[in-house]
């Protein structure tokens, strides 16, 4: 298969819902999984599976309950119900072992399935990830409440977001086109539902990396603009989990589309440290 040619959706029912994913079915070593944030489809990797996949790698990329190519309407929209959907398409695949990677709300998703089933995850990849982040302060939480508010209410500030603040340097040159496929997927019906059930929820919960024994690589645009202080979040969460971080310069919220080549690098050496 070739490295640019993206696989066929497939898709995998499981209580409560159906889940779509690709695979691209060959390549060595342990499988990697790679988990979306929130109100974003699989195709937030579109610029760095082909990367992973020419170095040799097998790749399965999922879309999150409520989004992309998933059922919609859900009762739980939680990491931890997430982790549980990562560890059903494991068993459907017949991988024993795999990797998962998870960028910012899903980065407690894979946290989440390395304590709970430490024999089926082989190692952990934090992208830009809501764990072991500083407590928030009263004017925070006033804001996040508030941008929460208007995500449920206006998808189109989910697509200033995306224009103006998560790409700070370097933008994905079908950036636009990506942009307006989100917003208007925000528009569909039912989605509200699903936004609410994820600005609501709880994305970065405390405690869960105390169960982590795998292997463990934190990677951290430093430029974020979801953190103020994106490299000491890094340090937390590097020794929480005894984890190596990567830093990469320039990257915001989603290095695996602004600087995907550096986030290939930093996720293949990771791997082939485990092997």
């Amino acid at each position: 298969m070739s490295g640019t040619t993206a696989p066929t959706t497939q898709y995998l029912d499981v209580t409560g819902g159906r889940l779509a994913y690709d695979d691209t079915e060959q390549g060595e070593g342990v499988p990697v999984v790679l988990l979306p944030g929130m109100l974003d489809s699989r195709a937030a990797y579109r610029h760095l599976r082909p990367l992973l996949t020419a170095a040799g790698r097998r790749v399965i990329t999922m879309d999150l309950r409520g989004f992309g190519e998933s059922s919609i309407v859900w009762d739980d929209y939680s990491p931890a119900a997430i982790a549980t959907d990562v560890l059903a398409l494991l068993d459907h695949l017949g991988i024993e072992r795999a990797v998962l990677a998870g960028n910012s709300y899903t980065g407690a998703t894979v946290v989440k399935a390395a304590g709970d089933a430490p024999e089926r995850v082989a190692g952990i990849v934090l992208l830009d990830a809501f764990v072991e982040n500083l407590p928030p302060t009263a004017l925070q939480r006033a804001m996040f409440a508030v941008m929460g508010t208007l995500l449920v209410h206006s998808p189109a500030f989910w697509g200033l977001y995306h224009r103006r603040m998560a790409y700070p340097t370097a933008k994905p040159a079908d950036l636009d086109a990506y942009v307006d496929g989100l917003v208007a997927a925000m528009r569909t019906p039912g989605r509200r539902t699903a936004t609410r059930g994820y600005v609501r929820g709880d994305s970065a919960p405390a405690g869960w990396t105390a169960a982590v024994r795998c292997p463990a690589l934190v990677v951290m645009g430093g430029k974020d603009p979801d953190f103020p202080r994106p490299e000491l979040v890094a340090d937390r969460q590097a020794a929480a989990l005894r984890a190596r971080k990567v830093m990469i310069e320039g990257a915001g919220h989603y290095p695996m589309a602004d600087h995907p080549r550096a986030t290939a690098d930093a996720l293949l050496t990771f791997l082939a440290e485990l092997a």
